[in-house]
């Protein structure tokens, strides 16, 4: 395994298991677009190229399923998974937050949401957040207006305001950690430039390789992505470093995606077969327009 894949690898191993975490990565990257179900055994063919051991993501499935993420299906012997309807609206999401581009120019006016007592605010307040919102005091929720509001928050009352000056940035700084989201992106990008360079010098990278590299690279674009509000460019801080990093991620997973697709093609099966191939979509994921 090449040393900058072989290093994030150890980088992961070295941090509380995420094993739950990188399988959503998976179905949302990668299975979903091809159909949407897969083989137990797919799963466990993946993961043991890192290391994790099967026991260990069996327990992770079955307390997906358990929260209700994913759905199993048994035939004869084997297992195969789904991502649930519960996992299904979060991926949506979470798609569109991950790979479309950025936002057009701020209209100068942001969404309200206010969130009663009775409301089930865990599922609410984590659903918001992975929406791009953010939270100036609890029970209240904002985000530039046209960002989708989830279906936990439906029933919060909206409300639509104008903050076009200085107490639109106060709002921001209160409502999301914008320097902690900085610096996440940062060690984002030193993790994974090496990454981008070994990609740029080789003639053919073993499938394999391809798709442990894309995995990884999406399970950690994805852990700070979901937590920016992608505000437009006029409310962010000089030498904001989300773009950059939404850059070095399209180039690394564009160098990656023919050659990780192919060890799907190879390894992945659902309950009917062959896993299908992914429609167009996947081949628009970060670009620009």
């Amino acid at each position: 395994m090449p040393h900058p894949l072989s290093r994030i690898i150890h980088q992961l191993k070295r941090e509380p298991s995420r094993t739950g975490s990188i399988v959503i990565t998976v179905f949302g990257d990668a299975i979903v677009p091809r159909g949407g179900s897969v083989w137990l055994g797919t799963l466990l063919a993946f993961f043991e190229m890192l290391d994790i051991e099967g026991g260990v993501v069996r327990t992770a499935m079955s307390r997906l399923a358990t929260d209700g993420w994913l759905e199993r299906c048994r035939v004869g012997r084997n297992s195969f998974y789904r991502l649930a309807r519960k996992g299904r609206q979060t991926f949506d999401a979470a798609t569109r937050h991950i790979y479309d581009p950025p936002p057009p120019d701020w209209t100068g006016r942001f969404e309200l949401l206010l969130i009663g007592a009775g409301e089930d605010r865990d599922a609410s307040r984590e659903a918001l957040k992975n929406a791009g919102f953010g939270s100036p005091l609890p029970g209240v929720w904002v985000a530039p207006s046209g960002v989708p509001v989830p279906e936990e928050a439906s029933g919060a009352i909206r409300l639509e305001v104008s903050a076009e000056d200085d107490s639109g940035r106060r709002l921001l700084r209160e409502s999301w950690p914008l320097q902690r989201t900085a610096d996440a992106y940062l060690k984002f990008m030193k993790t994974f430039e090496p990454l981008r360079g070994w990609i740029a010098r080789q003639d053919a990278i073993p499938d394999a390789d391809a798709f442990t590299a894309r995995i990884l690279l999406i399970h950690h674009y994805r852990r700070v992505v979901l937590r920016d509000p992608l505000l437009p460019a006029a409310l962010l801080p000089q030498n904001w470093p989300g773009r950059a990093a939404r850059e070095l991620c399209g180039d690394i997973y564009r160098g990656l995606l023919p050659t990780s697709e192919q060890w799907l093609d190879r390894n992945a099966t659902s309950e009917t077969g062959p896993l299908p191939k992914a429609g167009k979509e996947l081949a628009r994921r970060f670009a620009e327009t």
